[in-house]
């Protein structure tokens, strides 16, 4: 235990300040051709992929007097900073136009181009606003753009991060009291989800020294951690109860309850851990270093907390003996109402045997029932329309925010809806063929003006010198398209692809970016590689249920009832979300959902299901094999051993539930818009996993299925078990197997044990 001490002040010595070094980045893919045309841009015309916009704001007008006064200071000033590579102003830039101007006049704003990756450029974004954000003489200047956008979602994350702590952690305790009725229990898995989180933390930051990590990442980090902890120790130490009941009181009988523990409970947990890890580890399969990020975490808190669960917690249980059971929270409130000592009951009479024998009675409709409702409640996702996330994912009193909604609603000219066209080759091209490529630009419909590096065309024709940054250098050019077309409609997507079909000058390769371009690419780059994901998900569930179980027909069932679980999670998230129901949950609906949120989900909600069928598949599977040999009836053994196993999990997966969700929903205040989306879908997830699929359908589908649930090819068989060895007959439980006590928490003290 020293030990353990000291590896969590040293990880949280290291691993603490992690937030500082991570990025709020990571959404686009770097091999895309947005990307590519991005690099090329930075690298030979100083025009890097982000910007920063100043709102300049007047009462009697930004033309003339003091506005304009505090407009080209602010304008000089950013033009004398390392990090600004252009700076565009209504005021004294050739390359401004009117669109700059509010349509009342009284507002202006500033485009500043910056150096630097998603990085770097925020941070120099929210230092050149500190300078330059405040009130001058009754002028307003506020900072937006997608820089500041960063900026200041890296921030509220940091905070969104802190309140969730300040939310789950006294709550989770709450909850742990009354699950393990001790309050010395409770404080049990704390301590493994404070080992996991620490540890994880200091992994996180040690990644980032040599590569990008998000910042997101944290709040997965934090959630799993305790989550994940709860699980773990709730089933340990449950186990570990139900074996102490079954000894003699003394140091001897707690051992030999604690080793049987660990050969069962124990195992359990190390196949659940490396079942979620795997899971986890699918989103390292993605582009984006968002999401990768989240194989880094995930894999990390699973490993810290899989090793806490299965060393600090018996540890733990060893040192604290018979006094695991103090500070009896459910004893005292017995005492305190006057109610009676709990008493020894059949387990005919457990609400999850009851529950699992009606259920196998009625097993084809509850499964049709169920099916039919999950279904419905699946359908809106058949109507997603995936997107790439901005500005609007944070709320409304944001300076970006406010910026923004203001460029959107009180300008014509909105750089968030320009296009680039960039030419990485123009050997043998002349200004002439940009032109009449650029010509050729302008008859797209919705098309306002395309600027080449040598003039402005309108619905084909010449209008003037370039309104926006154009140019040629280093053998490569590039052309700025201005649009009417809104982000994220049809009319965008038709846009794109007419632009992609314009003959290119000379037949060179032209690469496309802007937000809309990345918005398709960010989707391609996530949808085109989800298959993948998918199928080594399936596959690495097939192959560690079969390890678990021995069957090939329960790790199918698995899989496709957990599919069907998560869909119905997805429609609700179109619903509420995207389709903005329910007022969004307090959200700006977009029309679109954050595509990297529910690919994210799919991979952590999977794995947590898989969690719970780990738990409950291994303790059926003990059960059927003691049936098997006290009925000749498999089908009877088949039903009692789902009704005896469903009995001595139920309580656990619910109770685990419970708590993992309140670590989930504590990420649903968060006021970063994807990660309240995020929270709330993963808590839902959670929900109807563990009560309407564990519960209820599991049951029924190995009713339906019968033996054949435990089915699988001769040489599989032979193969597993020959693995399995002695394992594969469990120890045979002593007489009073059917029996249980009343339904009170887990901690229950020794002289109430000592009754079973």
């Amino acid at each position: 235990m020293a030990l353990v001490i000291m590896f969590m002040i040293g990880t949280a010595i290291f691993g603490v300040p992690a937030a500082g070094s991570l990025s709020g980045g990571g959404f686009l893919d770097p091999q895309s051709e947005s990307a590519r045309g991005a690099e090329i841009l930075a690298q030979k015309f100083r025009q890097g992929g982000m910007e920063m916009v100043l709102l300049i704001t007047a009462p009697d007008g930004v033309t003339e007097g003091a506005a304009k006064t505090v407009g080209v200071d602010i304008a000089q000033q950013l033009k004398e900073s390392p990090w600004v590579s252009q700076v565009v102003s209504p005021w004294d830039s050739p390359q401004a136009g009117p669109g700059m101007i509010s349509t009342d006049g009284t507002s202006a704003m500033i485009l500043a181009a910056l150096e630097g990756d998603e990085t770097s450029a925020p941070i120099h974004a929210q230092a050149l606003a500190e300078g330059l954000t405040r009130d001058r003489d009754g002028i307003s200047v506020q900072a937006g753009g997608s820089a500041i956008v960063y900026s200041q979602v890296n921030k509220q994350t940091e905070n969104d991060l802190l309140r969730m702590e300040v939310i789950a952690i006294p709550l989770s305790f709450i909850a742990l009291a009354w699950v393990f009725g001790g309050l010395l229990a409770a404080a049990v898995p704390m301590a493994v989800g404070g080992f996991a989180i620490l540890g994880s933390l200091a992994v996180l930051r040690g990644i980032a020294m040599f590569t990008d990590v998000s910042i997101f990442a944290l709040n997965v980090a934090v959630a799993l951690g305790f989550a994940l902890a709860v699980d773990y120790t709730l089933l340990i130490v449950s186990r570990y109860r139900d074996e102490l009941g079954r000894e003699t009181p003394g140091a001897a009988g707690r051992n030999r309850a604690l080793l049987r523990t660990m050969s069962t409970a124990g195992r359990t947990v190390l196949f659940s851990a490396v079942t979620v890890a795997l899971s986890l580890l699918a989103t390292a399969l993605f582009p984006m270093y968002f999401l990768k990020s989240f194989a880094y975490a995930g894999v990390a808190v699973v490993t810290f907390a899989a090793v806490a669960a299965v060393v600090v917690a018996p540890t733990a249980i060893v040192l604290l003996g018979d006094r695991l059971d103090a500070l009896n929270v459910w004893q005292w409130g017995r005492r305190l109402l006057g109610r009676p000592e709990p008493t020894r009951r059949r387990i005919e009479a457990n609400f999850w045997y009851r529950t699992s024998k009606f259920v196998t009675r009625r097993a084809i409709a509850a499964a049709l029932t169920l099916i039919v409702l999950l279904l419905a409640l699946g359908a809106p996702f058949l109507g997603v329309n995936w997107g790439y996330p901005d500005d609007r994912v944070l709320p409304a009193a944001s300076s970006a925010r406010e910026v923004n909604d203001r460029v959107r609603t009180d300008f014509q000219m909105n750089t968030e809806t320009r296009v680039k066209l960039v030419l990485a080759e123009t050997a043998g091209l002349t200004t002439q063929d940009l032109d009449d490529y650029a010509r050729r630009i302008s008859r797209v419909e919705d098309v306002a003006a395309v600027s080449s590096p040598t003039g402005t065309f309108v619905a084909g024709e010449r209008r003037g010198p370039p309104s926006a940054p154009a140019g040629m250098a280093g053998g490569s050019a590039y052309l700025t398209v201005d649009t009417t077309a809104p982000l994220y409609t049809e009319a965008s997507e038709t846009q794109l692809d007419a632009l992609h079909t314009v003959f290119p000058p000379g037949g060179q390769q032209v690469l496309i970016t802007g937000t809309a371009q990345t918005n398709r690419d960010c989707v391609d780059g996530i949808t085109s590689r989800f298959p993948f994901v998918l199928g080594f998900i399936a596959v690495v569930t097939l192959v560690l249920l079969f390890l678990l179980t021995g069957s090939v027909v329960l790790p199918i069932k698995a899989v496709l009832l957990n599919t069907l679980s998560l869909t119905a999670t997805f429609g609700a998230l179109v619903w509420i979300f995207q389709d903005g129901h329910l007022n969004a949950l307090g959200t700006t609906p977009t029309g679109t959902l954050a595509v990297n949120v529910p690919v994210l989900m799919f991979c952590i909600a999977f794995g947590l299901s898989m969690d719970y069928e780990v738990f409950l598949l291994s303790r059926i599977r003990e059960h059927w094999l003691e049936a098997r040999r006290d009925r000749a009836d498999d089908k009877s053994a088949n039903d009692e051993s789902i009704a005896l196993g469903l009995a001595h999990t139920g309580r656990v997966v619910t109770a685990a539930a419970l708590v993992m969700s309140i670590s989930f929903a504590a990420l649903a205040f968060a006021e970063v818009s994807f990660m309240r989306m995020f929270g709330f879908g993963l808590t839902v997830a959670i929900l109807v996993d563990a009560t309407l699929i564990r519960m209820l359908l599991v049951p029924a589908f190995m009713h339906i299925l019968g033996g054949l649930n435990w089915w699988a090819p001769a040489p599989l068989a032979r193969w597993h078990r020959r693995l399995q060895g002695d394992g594969e007959t469990p120890p045979t439980p002593p007489e009073d197997i059917m029996s249980e006590p009343c339904p009170v928490p887990v901690g229950t003290d020794a002289s109430q044990r000592s009754m079973h």
